[in-house]
């Protein structure tokens, strides 16, 4: 039998943890497990300024949300060559779905899928970080208060920012109203652009209207509770707890061409050019949804 012959007919050695490796792969993830608990125990770990715990973000909570967005909302994202790999910018993105999981899964859409895996540093609104635990939770993913100089500040430091300038009345919105934008605000984001030189990004997010169509609002238990909205969907309250499971709509996230903002940055204290500025971003948000809901073929397909 030649050399060759005999090597192919001879076994391959077994590996140090069985014959397909599968034992060696759940001793590293379990000796990674035990490491990131020991960090945990002994404080071995750092957060910035802001409470953004990076391992907790990208060990704990990216792959908690990671099979909602791979395999419940099938997320599509494009655009991402104009998300830069460095330097600070300011993503600017339409706001909804009765709750706010839009938010999530654009942070996660980012780390996962940008060539440099990028951090989204969220700006919330203050009740998100005054509930208890969701508070926390924010703070230890990158999020911070949507105040303007919380914004200088990350944008100063090359941070990517991103922000719903919606507010409420965007993910609050009555499914009558789905993809149709609500006020800017008073064009804070504009303003920590502009102080800053950081190019605005726009954003389009097709599918999150649908996840909780919200048809009613309880404004009594809302008020009892000091929440902006109590929303009644055709599954909750009706069904219990089965009512809080978002639909399995179809999603799409895209971004747009960055709006230059260095020449203009002189004009960061101009109310006109804010709210020009302001206006010019929603509008390009406003007509990208329009083109992303001309091209999905179904709600849930």
């Amino acid at each position: 039998m030649s050399t060759a012959g005999k090597a192919a007919s001879e076994p391959a050695p077994s590996t140090a943890g069985g014959s397909t490796g599968e034992p060696d792969v759940w001793d590293r993830r379990v000796a990674g497990a035990l490491a990131f608990l020991r960090r945990r125990l002994t404080g071995e770990y750092e957060t910035d300024e802001f409470g953004f715990d990076p391992e907790f973000a990208s060990s704990v909570l990216a792959p908690a949300l990671r099979p909602i967005y791979e395999k419940w909302f099938r997320v599509e994202i494009s655009g991402l060559e104009h998300v830069s790999d460095t330097g600070g910018a300011l993503v600017v993105a339409n706001h909804s779905g009765t709750i706010p999981v839009d938010a999530t899964m654009l942070q996660l859409g980012l780390l996962d899928h940008h060539p440099a895996q990028r951090n989204l540093r969220l700006l919330g609104a203050d009740l998100v970080f005054q509930m208890p635990f969701v508070g926390e939770l924010a703070r230890k993913s990158g999020s911070t208060l949507a105040c303007q100089p919380d914004a200088e500040r990350l944008l100063s430091g090359g941070e990517l920012v991103g922000v719903f300038p919606e507010g409420f009345k965007g993910v609050g919105k009555p499914f009558s109203e789905r993809y149709k934008l609500q006020r800017f605000g008073r064009g804070g984001f504009v303003s920590a652009a502009l102080a800053t030189k950081a190019p605005i990004i726009p954003c389009a997010i097709v599918g999150a209207e649908e996840i909780y169509p919200k048809i009613g609002d309880a404004k009594v238990i809302a008020r009892m509770f000091g929440l902006p909205y109590f929303p009644l969907t055709p599954t909750f309250p009706w069904l219990g707890p089965l009512g809080v499971v978002p639909l399995p709509s179809k999603w799409y996230i895209e971004f747009g061409e960055p709006i230059e903002t260095s020449d203009l940055a002189s004009g960061a204290d101009d109310p006109m050019q804010v709210f020009n500025l302001t206006d010019q971003v929603r509008e390009t948000i406003q007509q990208m949804l329009f083109q992303l809901l001309m091209r999905r073929r179904s709600v849930f397909g």
